[in-house]
C-alpha cells in the first residue's frame, strides 16, 4: 500500500465508524467503469470533486456527490465558495491541492483548510462507496463519516442526471 492511501485509511480509522477497504483493478477505478466491473450501485458509489475558482481570490472546495447525479458548479457551488465564476479543478490543481491522483480522490485526509461539501442526498444510503486516495482501493463506509471529517451537508449540491 502506498504512502497515500495509508494516510486516508488512517483518516477514515479515526472517524471511528466501520469501513471496508476495496481493492480494485486501477483501470477500472472511474466510477462508471468501478460500478460495472464490482457490481456496486451508483446511487450508492460517490464523486469526490475538487472544484476552484476561476476570477478573483483564489479559492477551493471538496464536494461529494453520488455518481447518479451532477455537481451544480455553476450555482450552488460558486455562492458556496462566494466567487463570480467556478469550474472542476484540472488533473494538475488537483493533485497539488489534494496529493490524491484522478479517480482516487476522497473527502479522507482532504487538506484542513479545504471546505467538504456533502449533497444531501449522499446522506440517505446504509452505505456508500469512496475514493481511497490512489486508483488502487475505494472505501466502502456509512455516510456518517464525512460528518466526521467535518462535511457540511448541503440540500441541492447536485442535480439529477
Amino acid at each position: 500500500m502506498g504512502t497515500q492511501e495509508q494516510t486516508v485509511i488512517e483518516a477514515v480509522a479515526k472517524t471511528g465508524v466501520p469501513y471496508e477497504i476495496v481493492e480494485i483493478d486501477p483501470q477500472f477505478s472511474d466510477t462508471a467503469a468501478f460500478c460495472e466491473r464490482y457490481g456496486y450501485p451508483v446511487d450508492q458509489t460517490c464523486n469526490t470533486i475538487i472544484v476552484v475558482s476561476k476570477k478573483g481570490a483564489r479559492k477551493s472546495a471538496g464536494c461529494v456527490v453520488l455518481a447518479n447525479s451532477r455537481l451544480d458548479v455553476n450555482k450552488r457551488v460558486k455562492n458556496l465558495l462566494g466567487v463570480q465564476k467556478a469550474s472542476f479543478a484540472s488533473a494538475d490543481e488537483m493533485v497539488e491541492l489534494t496529493g490524491m491522483e484522478v479517480g482516487g480522490v476522497t473527502p479522507f485526509s482532504l487538506p484542513p483548510d479545504l471546505p467538504l461539501y456533502v449533497d444531501a442526498q449522499v446522506m440517505k444510503p446504509e452505505w456508500i462507496v469512496l475514493g481511497g486516495g490512489s486508483r488502487r482501493i475505494k472505501i466502502k463506509t456509512s455516510p456518517e463519516a464525512l460528518l466526521k471529517v467535518g462535511a457540511e451537508v448541503i440540500v441541492g449540491l447536485a442535480l439529477d442526471t
